[in-house]
């Protein structure tokens, strides 16, 4: 039997933009786009400022993000973009609204000596356009919302569970919400006259302010413990619990549920890692070979050996997130200071802040 050709496959067009990219060269199309309009993009996901509000060392933001926001889920996060000086930052930020809004709110304190935060306190204004990424994060209330919820923050940790919390209201929730928020005093309360009046509004809605400083608050004083859960929330046990702010109040709740056998009902997001501690036993050299440096390892991350040899390499969360720091190990082994994974492959990318070296190390930095 006579064997039938199969007709060949038609070649695979490349797509209008990538043709357009590659007249572009040597930069992307949307490089030239952002001379004539940043909010142009092709690929890159951007945001203006359409709102500010500035508060008592913070400054709220209304952002409307470009064509590409796929939007986000409450109590996840983004990383926002600015050009401070010529260099760009990335950091990382909850969105405070609810997940329905139109635009994206988020508000950021000032810290000292914050880059990104002292920026966009002093200088944001409308108009200006910052760099964004899609959310992420598995800190998020799930598809199909908890019947009893318990909402515990501190500090600037209040933004992801107020998004959380609007969220909820938004949707009309039934079920009782309890929220439990730490601040030194009302003063450093963000949010307090909304928070207030959401609960004057919703019946089922029940917050409590606790001031850790001296001074006004309500019936409950100090920080965290058995006392206050019960006192706002005595149906905890059979309630979802979601939890964000300094690691004191994190840690102490985290304790209080695992002693209560209630750790699978507690979800929690936090903006730091532990740091890491140095390798006592740690050998070797470290060369920073663009720069013509050298130095001993210490065994902290590379991050911070760089910025002790005299370098100052681009950073954002110092944690793994934004890949800001990201630098090509070109020989070398190193170690994943959050998994342990070990990596001795050469001209690797890795992440600078949560990599230390396992000997002799040498980066293109």
């Amino acid at each position: 039997m006579a064997l039938q050709s199969r007709p060949s496959r038609p070649a695979r067009r490349p797509s209008l933009v990538s043709l357009l990219e590659s007249l572009a060269t040597p930069h992307r199309l949307d490089r030239y786009l952002e001379l004539v309009d940043p909010m142009v993009t092709v690929r890159d996901l951007r945001a203006e400022v359409t709102a500010v509000r500035r508060g008592t060392g913070s400054v709220t933001l209304t952002l409307r993000p470009t064509r590409q926001w796929r939007g986000f889920e409450a109590g996840q996060f983004v990383q926002v973009g600015v050009v401070v000086d010529g260099v760009r930052h990335t950091r990382c930020y909850s969105p405070a609204g609810s997940q329905h809004d139109a635009g994206i709110e988020l508000t950021v304190k000032e810290h000292a000596g914050g880059v990104v935060s002292g920026y966009l306190n002093r200088e944001a204004r409308v108009g200006l356009v910052v760099d964004l990424s899609p959310a992420d994060g598995a800190f998020r209330l799930p598809d199909r919302r908890p019947g009893h919820v318990l909402l515990i923050s501190g500090g600037s940790g209040i933004t992801p569970v107020l998004a959380i919390l609007r969220t909820l209201l938004a949707e009309g929730h039934a079920g009782p919400i309890a929220f439990l928020h730490y601040a030194r005093t009302a003063g450093d309360v963000a949010y307090l006259p909304e928070l207030t009046a959401l609960a004057d509004r919703h019946a089922n809605l029940t917050l409590e302010l606790v001031y850790t400083g001296d001074g006004g608050g309500g019936d409950l004083r100090g920080h965290f413990g058995p006392a206050h859960l019960d006192a706002v929330a005595p149906w905890a046990d059979g309630a979802q619990t979601y939890l964000c702010g300094p690691a004191a109040l994190m840690r102490s709740v985290r304790e209080l549920y695992d002693g209560r056998g209630l750790a699978d009902r507690l979800h929690s997001e936090e903006f730091t890692i532990a740091p890491a501690a140095a390798d006592a036993d740690a050998t070797g050299e470290l060369t920073f070979a663009a720069s013509g440096v050298s130095a001993p390892n210490s065994g902290a991350s590379l991050l911070e050996q760089a910025e002790s040899a005299g370098l100052n390499p681009d950073f954002g969360c110092r944690m793994g997130i934004c890949f800001t720091c990201t630098t090509v190990k070109t020989s070398g082994c190193t170690r994943n200071l959050r998994t342990g994974e070990i990596d001795a492959d050469p001209d690797r990318p890795i992440q600078l802040c949560i990599s230390a070296a396992v000997g002799d190390v040498s980066l293109d930095l």
